[in-house]
């Protein structure tokens, strides 16, 4: 909502709403962390992979980006998420590389893709995480989203942030863009901004496009080749995608933003001149590629992780905990 980034009177108006909100949200957490409400402990460590906002912030380019750094450790790792978005018929789903994303989700779908790890997505993330494991042993699993899913206790969390639109007004839903409060950040263990710095930075992401892959024929092509284009995206914060086109100098003729998880329809997108490059995300890609036309290309990314300047200690730090976790989980 665009008044949560800005001085809106509507969202003094709501407070009462958000103090209804944090009131049970918060009851709900202490009745978890008392025991009164059970929860499940997985027989591996749980890497949590979340935010205290609503909208795109990134959380999957950090996923992909975590899944190979930890097999460059040469740790097996697993991958759970709720699926949102997912039709599927029956659920915990394994999702593969041939799974449809109608069927499992255009982000796991897009994590198996890109990653080659086994992906398991459920509601109930004690039988994603059992479907998990049956798969093959795993030495560390990590949740696409469900910071405030507390029925899955978890060893580490990272929150990812937007870094310029940050925590937006600073309250909670409904009057703010918020599921927790600010003071949430300091029990977490890394807060990664993208996109740039800001007050909360512990690391910052970058995410790196190099080329255009064409969804009809593979062909792959630097971006420098192209000048001019229509451009779509159905993710939390679309403008990010036109920006960052824009910056590396194409020229953008035409450009619609969707819904985050978009389902596409051939209809949809047909009014697109097809004399000229229609841009889209690879999350969009999943789900057009069954018709895809000649002209269009979708631009993958590689999140860049970088220290913040003075401090460069937060990421040796944590993997030297991730480290300490899968030593800890093989011996019990």
């Amino acid at each position: 909502m665009p008044f949560w980034y800005s001085h809106s009177k509507l969202a003094w108006f709501l407070l009462p709403f958000s103090l209804l909100f944090w009131l049970i949200s918060q009851t709900r957490r202490v009745l978890f962390s008392l025991g009164f409400i059970a929860s499940y402990r997985a027989p591996k460590p749980v890497v949590i992979v979340g935010n205290l906002s609503v909208g795109g912030n990134g959380k999957t380019p950090v996923v992909v980006w975590l899944v190979q750094e930890m097999k460059k450790h040469g740790w097996r790792v697993g991958v759970i998420s709720r699926g949102y978005g997912s039709q599927a018929k029956t659920y915990p789903l394994l999702v593969t590389t041939d799974t449809h994303p109608f069927e499992g989700g255009d982000e796991p779908v897009l994590i198996a893709k890109r990653t080659g790890v086994p992906v398991v997505i459920s509601p109930n993330r004690r039988q994603a995480v059992e479907l998990l494991l049956k798969q093959g042993d795993c030495d560390i699993i990590i949740s696409d989203d469900g910071l405030q899913h507390y029925k899955l206790q978890r060893d580490v969390e990272i929150v990812v942030m937007d870094a310029e639109r940050g925590l937006g007004n600073g309250f909670v839903l409904p009057a703010g863009p918020l599921r927790e409060l600010p003071a949430r950040l300091k029990k977490v263990d890394l807060i990664i901004t993208n996109g740039g710095k800001n007050r909360y930075s512990d690391v910052v992401m970058s995410l790196l496009p190099r080329y255009a892959i064409n969804l009809k024929t593979s062909e792959k092509r630097l971006l420098s080749e192209f000048s001019a284009g229509a451009a779509i995206a159905g993710i939390g914060h679309p403008q990010r995608f036109f920006t960052m086109l824009e910056k590396l100098g194409i020229k953008l003729i035409q450009t619609q933003g969707f819904q985050d998880h978009q389902h596409f329809e051939l209809a949809q997108l047909e009014k697109f001149s097809q004399n000229q490059p229609l841009f889209m995300t690879e999350k969009d890609a999943v789900k057009c590629r069954e018709f895809a036309k000649e002209n269009w290309w979708y631009v993958p990314v590689e999140a860049e992780i970088t220290e913040v300047e003075k401090q460069g200690e937060n990421l040796p730090h944590f993997w030297q905990k991730i480290g300490e976790l899968v030593e800890r989980y093989k011996n019990v």
